[in-house]
């Protein structure tokens, strides 16, 4: 069956066909727990199906079967991982239709998008399976002497904690590196989309990873979550999402010294020089902030305009807000659902405490619903312009559809907002004069900088942030270094 073949029975019926109701643990799906938790379509704020809970008792034995297969994946040989990591790639896109539909349901995104996660999904294990044996060591000159060289070895269990707005390509650009440097992997998806990783772990096992490998419980962050953070038995720990969160995660995990990677929040900036084009500038906006509703960490959230194009670039990009379709995902709107009535509200203060302060709204803000069926958790797609540094709506994480709007005339004010918040995540520089374009990017305190564009690159770059926005690199060749350990042998040459 086709995506639309699976949405259309979804948008008629109400249910997907075949969903596990269970951790996945060992290699199977796991008797149900008596612990039952609904899930809900965000585009019509209905339950769609129940997963279970997990406890303490879950967790332990999907660490313990990890830890008896770490044992022996470490010793298979990098070309044999080579093989089975780009087996899964195929027998993802093999079934890239049943998990798009899936994503949309659980998630709220639009099928476009989700179609594009799953893509990315696949590219990162046939990327990763390339690199798997070329993890090598290197020798060391230290003379006549002696002979010395290093060892990457892989670190055993990792954890990954997943988040709630990208489940599938986020689990798999943790899960693709930790196999391939020869790990295993214990996974926790966001309680409010459990299903994808369940089915990603299902097809791992058919696309041949050894049983046990890889393993998926279910359940609140506060549960089984926390106890995976608190295990000694993980050696490497990777959570996305929240700075609280993040922080809560850290101080679990440091009695046992765990290896973190933490990829948090991000406000991160958009600055656009007089000589820019503003359609491109209004382009890159659009898509920076109004991508799966805005909830990305990496989103584009202020807009740093310089004054002499800032009527051009807010003319361009209010109309193209205003014209914003929100709709249900499997309907093929401009832009999805909030995955949460929880998140919705979270939105709607942070946009309600903005007009209480007098902020001037140039489109949206409020929440809204589904025209064609009145339902769903939506909210409106939202600029605010002219805002100081220090408004609140500048400064705070709002992760949903909101844009915020600041002004500047010199090069230094424009390095000083870009700069101007306790996140660091990524940024983009608009201009035709490549010497300012160098100037800023260096200048600017983030992982990542794209240059007349947004959301350049892909998943060969190193992703992760500076400052509160966490520490640690995914993706690129720098997303293996967190799961292997560097190993010194010397050997001295005395007779």
């Amino acid at each position: 069956m086709t995506a639309q073949d699976i949405a259309q029975g979804y948008l008629t019926s109400g249910k997907l066909d075949n969903l596990p109701d269970s951790h996945f643990i060992n290699g199977r799906v796991t008797p149900p727990s008596n612990r039952k938790m609904e899930s809900f379509d965000p585009g019509r704020a209905e339950a769609f199906a129940e997963f279970s809970l997990g406890d303490d008792g879950d967790m332990d034995r999907a660490i313990a079967t990890a830890e008896k297969a770490a044992a022996s994946w470490r010793l298979v040989s990098p070309g044999a991982r080579c093989t089975i990591l780009n087996n899964v790639a195929r027998v993802f896109r093999e079934n890239a239709d049943r998990l798009s539909v899936v994503e949309v349901v659980d998630s709220g995104k639009t099928l476009a998008e989700a179609e594009g996660d799953i893509e990315s999904s696949a590219r990162l294990f046939e990327y990763y399976a390339g690199a798997a044996d070329k993890l090598d060591g290197r020798s060391v000159n230290l003379g006549t002497a002696y002979t010395a060289f290093t060892l990457r070895e892989p670190v055993g269990v990792t954890g990954h904690i997943i988040p709630w707005n990208y489940p599938t390509s986020t689990f798999a650009r943790g899960v693709a590196p930790a196999l391939a440097a020869g790990c295993s992997v214990v996974a926790k998806p966001a309680e409010t989309t459990p299903f994808t990783a369940l089915i990603m772990a299902e097809l791992l096992c058919e696309a041949g990873v050894p049983e046990g490998l890889v393993n998926v419980v279910t359940g609140l962050g506060s549960d089984v979550g926390a106890q995976m953070a608190r295990d000694p038995r993980i050696k490497q720990l990777t959570f996305t999402g929240s700075v609280s969160t993040g922080i809560n995660v850290a101080q679990m995990a440091a009695p046992n010294v765990t290896r973190l990677t933490l990829e948090l929040g991000g406000k991160s900036p958009l600055i656009a020089f007089d000589d820019a084009d503003p359609e491109k500038v209004a382009d890159g906006a659009y898509w920076a902030i109004f991508s799966n509703s805005g909830q990305i960490c990496s989103a584009g959230s202020r807009l740093i305009l310089h004054k002499a194009i800032r009527d051009d670039v807010l003319a361009i990009l209010t109309e193209r807000a205003n014209s914003i379709r929100p709709a249900h995902g499997l309907t093929a709107p401009d832009m999805g659902a909030i995955n949460s009535e929880l998140h919705l509200a979270r939105i709607k203060a942070h946009v309600d405490a903005a007009k209480s302060r007098g902020a001037n709204l140039l489109t949206g803000g409020d929440v809204t619903v589904d025209t064609e069926t009145g339902k769903g958790w939506f909210f409106q797609p939202t600029v605010i312009a002219d805002l100081a540094a220090n408004d609140p709506a500048v400064q705070d994480e709002i992760f949903g559809p909101v844009l915020s709007i600041q002004n500047f005339e010199s090069e230094d004010e424009a390095i000083q907002l870009a700069n101007g918040t306790e996140f660091g995540l990524i940024a983009s520089v608009y201009t035709q004069d490549v010497g300012r374009a160098m100037r800023v990017a260096s200048a600017m305190d983030c992982g990542q900088v794209s240059v007349n564009d947004y959301w350049a690159g892909g998943l060969e770059l190193p992703f992760g942030g500076n400052k509160k926005s966490g520490y640690g690199r995914e993706k690129g060749l720098e997303g293996l270094d967190a799961y292997t350990k560097v190993k010194s042998i010397t050997i001295s040459n005395a007779s």
